[in-house]
């Protein structure tokens, strides 16, 4: 009986090795490439080409285009061609040597022919997180962040904003942006508010759709293609994560738990992608939370079942930074789950070594099949050939100059659109540049750092005036009044006394930079050194204007009464004198409030209807915004 049952193993053992080593040796095959494929003829269609290519490809060029690497982490350039990489792209601070856009885009163009070396030379996808403008590149167009756009509740706007961020990303040759963000943050906590639109599904959809069209918007030079390709993220549920339920240590929202309400799902959640499908949305981002029991990338019904199924996506699914791997011990599992929901292309965005390995163990042992894999690459695949990435002419250089005039007026016309109105006693605003002095104080007032706030240059952001060209919200008020009015600045508001006060202080107040999860905090109050300011106003001016420059609203009901006047400017990017075209009159307040703002940290999470958790009422309801 033994013996019969070890040659029943061993039996069974060889069996197995020698399908091994067929699929091995039928994967190693290499097919050849006629002169001439299909796949390179630009008037076949993209579903026949796509056929065409992937007939001609190995299990390891398959692989490669499924892998997105973060570029300093490529060991050396020439693994672009010989691991057949898909995607790269540049993390927040990650730049060539100099940050100029000419060494950008002969960082990427250098990529870019690496890839060319392969054996079928396909092109890279390279993506960056351009969420308010290229704001990887020091003269590049710095807008304002989502949050502000989404209190101008103008579409129009919004598109132009797309548009031009665009042509910045492909005049450096970045070709992919992840972007729009189409989260509905519910608690002012989470640290990623401010790349959300709004909390409101509708104004999310309406502005996400305009943001995608804006990015992918023909050209004359792209009149056949794509011009950048979107990524609508975080999909999905993201902004309605529970507090302290995060799975990263150092959080307490960000990549926390969202309710598996199926409610929800199909009423606030699902439809602004569905709308960015019908839009023609190639590339979605998978969230990094929890939806119910379990990891986002793991959900096959949503990923594959309910966005590929229901809503007819027809593109790729890309995982965000490190979404697969992320708190797995076994990360050869972790892949296998992930590829077979319905990810398509991993952000590793590291190892790409291990990765190639474990999905090329994964097929041959059948734990991941040949169809899913050629599923994922022809998605991949069809984005690439939309957006003409195998054409030859690439004039994308010469689309637009950075810095750029144009943009930078876009830039200011959006600033003023973004700033809300929430107190105006005694018609204090608008003021008159022939005021006779004005004392401004605060620590964002002289700060662009904190006016733009995080993902510009480095991902947490770099405080103070440094960024080139941009203009902070004093130097906008000091050139906006006229020559005999007397500005006096100091960030803690220490002015000599006198009998006679100032008629004006204007008190420039906010948070500091921050970005995800490091934002994640319950402390949404003005610092000590703000509230000193103000107080230092108060004592030295007749009436305190005070601007709030922050990505979420703060818990002020204690202070606004002795304020006279209340500006949200949100973080309003590098062209801080569009504050001033509000201030003095020369543009309207447009803005109203894209989210709810509450009186004080028990009414959080606040919901769709604005009902708070404490049944309390709001300091201020989503939408409220004055007028002069």
């Amino acid at each position: 009986m033994n013996k019969l049952f070890l040659a029943m193993v061993i039996t069974t053992a060889t069996v197995f090795l020698v399908w091994l080593l067929v699929q091995y040796a039928n994967q190693q095959m290499v097919p050849v490439v006629p002169p001439d494929p299909l796949f390179k003829e630009v008037s076949a269609s993209i579903e026949d080409r796509i056929e065409n290519l992937l007939s001609y490809m190995t299990l390891a060029e398959k692989i490669g285009q499924m892998t997105l690497v973060e570029k300093n982490s490529i060991i050396t350039e020439r693994d672009i061609a010989d691991y057949h990489l898909g995607a790269l792209l540049s993390g927040a601070g990650s730049q060539p040597e100099q940050n100029t856009p000419e060494d950008w885009k002969k960082m990427i163009d250098g990529y870019q022919a690496m890839a060319e070396e392969s054996r079928l030379g396909i092109p890279l996808l390279y993506g960056v997180d351009a969420i308010h403008g290229h704001a990887h590149v020091q003269t590049a167009t710095v807008f304002p962040h989502a949050l502000g756009l989404g209190a101008t509740k103008d579409a129009e706007l919004v598109y132009k904003v797309a548009k031009a961020t665009a042509a910045e990303l492909r005049a450096t040759g970045v070709n992919w942006s992840y972007s729009p963000t189409l989260d509905q943050p519910q608690d002012i906590r989470w640290g990623r508010v401010y790349e959300a639109f709004s909390d409101d599904p509708a104004l999310v959809t309406e502005l996400g759709v305009a943001y995608v069209k804006g990015l992918q918007t023909h050209s004359d030079l792209f009149k056949d293609n794509l011009f950048v390709l979107a990524t609508p993220k975080h999909y999905l549920g993201l902004g309605s994560m529970q507090w302290d339920t995060s799975l990263n240590k150092n959080f307490k929202i960000d990549q926390g738990v969202t309710l598996a309400d199926k409610e929800l799902l199909y009423a606030k959640h699902l439809p602004p992608f569905a709308a960015v499908v019908e839009a023609g949305a190639l590339s979605i981002m998978v969230g990094l939370n929890t939806w119910g029991e379990q990891r986002m990338v793991l959900q096959k019904e949503l990923l594959t079942d309910v966005l590929k199924g229901e809503l007819g996506f027809k593109g790729f699914l890309v995982s965000d930074w490190y979404g697969v791997h992320e708190g797995r011990r076994n990360t050869f599992w972790a892949t296998v789950q992930a590829v077979n929901a319905g990810v398509d292309m991993v952000m590793l965005p590291f190892d790409y070594h291990t990765f190639a390995r474990h999905l090329t163990w994964a097929n041959r042992l059948g734990l991941v099949s040949n169809e899913r894999i050629d599923d994922a690459v022809g998605r991949i695949l069809y984005a690439k050939f939309a957006l003409g990435l195998f054409n030859t002419n690439d004039e994308s250089s010469a689309l637009v100059s950075i810095p750029n005039v144009d943009h930078q007026v876009l830039a200011r016309e959006a600033v003023a659109k973004t700033l809300v109105l929430l107190k105006n006693e005694d018609n204090l605003l608008p003021l008159s540049p022939n005021i006779s002095s004005i004392l401004v104080a605060g620590s964002a007032a002289d700060n662009i750092g904190r006016q733009v706030g995080a993902w510009t240059i480095e991902w947490q952001g770099i405080d103070g005036n440094w960024l080139p060209g941009a203009t902070s919200i004093l130097s906008g008020i000091k050139s906006r009044v006229s020559q005999r009015t007397l500005i006096q600045y100091d960030v803690l508001g220490n002015f000599a006394t006198s009998e006679i006060k100032a008629p004006v202080g204007i008190a420039v107040v906010g948070e500091n930079s921050y970005a995800e999860g490091w934002g994640d905090t319950e402390q949404l109050v003005l610092s000590d050194e703000d509230l000193q300011a103000i107080a230092n106003l108060k004592a030295s001016a007749n009436q305190v204007l005070v601007i709030i420059v922050s990505g979420r609203p703060l818990f002020i009901a204690d202070e606004i009464d002795s304020f006279a006047g209340l500006v949200a400017a949100w973080l309003p990017g590098g062209e801080g004198a569009g504050v001033s075209d509000v201030l003095f009159g020369d543009k309207p307040f447009v803005g109203t409030l894209p989210i709810p703002w509450p009186s004080q940290i028990e009414q959080l999470p606040i919901g769709y209807d604005d009902e708070t958790a404490d049944g309390t009422q709001l300091l201020f309801p989503r939408y409220f915004g004055l007028s002069l």
